[in-house]
């Protein structure tokens, strides 16, 4: 059963250990006047990460770990996650500290006024990103940017996986990924396909400091290619059915 005004944080792990305390610690504080649950959604029982939580003399009540029966890999953990959720608004957001949490509340008041997707903008004036791959920060912002331009989406950033969503959107949607980060690009594509509000705050991206990034470039563009290309396709079809009705 859901909970208003209840805040869901879903962080997908994969043996983030050296990250972990610092990642919850930042977000318990960012959400401390808000009501919030930190969902810790893992993949096996020998992650290092939950060694690391265990082991917090300081760990948040808030914390509650979730065990992904789902299949292997960071899709799968997320939507573990969105069952497992309690919120109002489901915040999905990465353990290496690369999401600002602090960003979290502005996110989630949008989603509240009336948004089914706000993305954490890395694109948008005011956005930023720092470090990583020089060819993964191109492809992202030129993804980004030109589905914004050709579809007129209501983001300016619409891979990055940092991303508040409403709970009736969630349960009303069926997310197909099955791998990767894609997921965010799919369900904000859906939202835009059904006419839904889409939003997005700014939000500096930092590459990780430690641990070893699980973004796999040529294996998932495919995965990312098939939902901009649905997008591409929607807006043509939406244009063409304009030019039709007025002839």
């Amino acid at each position: 059963m859901g909970h208003e005004s209840l805040t869901s944080v879903v962080i997908p792990v994969y043996n983030e250990g050296p990250n972990i305390r610092t990642c919850v610690r930042r977000v318990h504080e960012a959400l401390r006047e808000h009501p919030h649950e930190i969902l810790i959604c893992y993949d096996f029982e020998g992650d290092d990460t939950l060694e690391a939580l265990a082991g917090m003399e300081d760990r948040p009540a808030t914390i509650r770990t979730v065990l992904n029966d789902l299949g292997r890999g960071a899709a799968p953990a997320m939507r573990a996650g969105f069952q497992a959720a309690r919120g109002d608004v489901v915040v999905t957001t990465m353990a290496d500290l690369s999401d600002p949490p602090e960003v979290i509340p502005a996110m989630a008041a949008r989603v509240r006024q009336g948004a089914a997707v706000v993305s954490g903008s890395r694109y948008m004036p005011g956005g930023l990103q720092e470090g990583g791959p020089l060819l993964k920060r191109t492809m992202s912002r030129l993804a980004g940017l030109s589905l914004r331009w050709l579809t007129g989406i209501q983001t300016h950033d619409c891979t990055n996986n940092f991303r508040a969503y409403s709970r009736s959107f969630l349960a009303s949607v069926r997310i197909e990924s099955q791998q990767g980060f894609e997921l965010a690009l799919e369900l904000t594509v859906k939202a835009w396909i059904q006419g839904l509000p889409i939003d997005e705050v700014p939000t500096t991206w930092t590459d990780r400091i430690q641990g070893q990034s699980r973004f796999r470039l040529l294996k998932w563009l495919p995965l990312y290619l098939r939902w901009y290309l649905l997008a591409l396709r929607h807006s043509l079809g939406m244009r063409l059915g304009r030019v039709w009705r007025r002839a």
